[in-house]
């Protein structure tokens, strides 16, 4: 494998403001891509304090490697929004050969800025609101199927490209609490799967990436959290970080995974073992 096995290829993640997002531009970044670096706002990174600005923030991953940097942002779930961001990237580079799909969150109607970090009140199977139901569908589900019916079609048309969706081990078994976000995720796993015998026959691998418990700064505002499971090396029952996510996306978008499709890769130290 070359030292920048990505370079010359673009990459749009969305949700890359901060959090695991921000982490996976700047592993793909370093393995040579061009990264559009995405958040809903312009000033999405000071959400929890995570930087001032999309430019900001677009600058400071493009000094993580020798890939190159832009920054955009738009509202996943408005189709219209979604069609701008994607033609601004392919303005500044050309074509999208990369889609990581990150944007999500179970954040209310809302937004982040009220209770824990916007996560839903009453958000079981019945009686969160109808309003925090659709903007956690669509905030996981809708925003993705956008993102990827934009830039599909142009990796069809080249028959080859990447795609990698988000989910998470929420979307692999039943929980009363955080129920809608469980259900989203879900979802978003299928999706991911019927999209990926969709474009088999175009060269498109289409994969999933599942994390469990991943210390980010939303994560650490939003739950209680197991000061043991604080560690992060001498065993693997612990939470996870935001590099051994991205280094799992930045290897799913190599050669080296030219032959993984329709997959959920669970990333979470064998938190979980049953078959998906």
């Amino acid at each position: 494998m070359s030292a920048a096995p990505l370079a010359g290829q673009t990459a749009w993640i969305t949700g890359s403001s901060r959090g695991l997002g921000r982490v996976m531009a700047e592993e793909l970044v370093r393995l040579g891509a061009n990264v559009a670096v995405h958040g809903t706002r312009q000033d999405s990174p000071k959400t929890f304090g995570e930087g001032e600005s999309m430019e900001q923030v677009a600058a400071d991953v493009a000094e993580s490697g020798p890939g190159d940097t832009m920054a955009c942002w738009c509202d996943v779930t408005d189709e219209q929004e979604v069609q701008r961001a994607a033609n601004e990237v392919r303005d500044r580079f050309g074509q999208i050969d990369i889609l990581v799909c990150c944007a999500g969150g179970d954040i209310g109607a809302a937004g982040t800025a009220v209770g824990k970090g916007g996560r839903p009140e009453n958000d079981d199977c019945l009686n969160i609101s109808l309003a925090d139901y659709q903007s956690v569908m669509d905030r996981n589900l809708l925003g993705s199927i956008l993102c990827c019916r934009e830039v599909a079609p142009g990796m069809i048309q080249r028959h080859t490209g990447r795609i990698i969706t988000i989910g998470s081990i929420a979307g692999c078994s039943g929980r009363t609490y955080g129920a809608i976000y469980s259900v989203a995720k879900a979802g978003l796993h299928e999706y991911t799967r019927c999209l990926a015998d969709q474009l088999r026959q175009h060269n498109i691998p289409v994969n999933c990436v599942a994390p469990g418990g991943t210390v980010t700064e939303r994560f650490l505002r939003i739950n209680p959290i197991d000061d043991e499971m604080m560690v992060q090396q001498g065993t693997l029952e612990r939470y996870g970080r935001p590099d051994e996510v991205a280094g799992v996306v930045g290897f799913l978008c190599t050669d080296a995974s030219a032959f993984i499709s329709g997959q959920v890769l669970r990333v979470d130290g064998g938190g979980q073992t049953f078959p998906c």
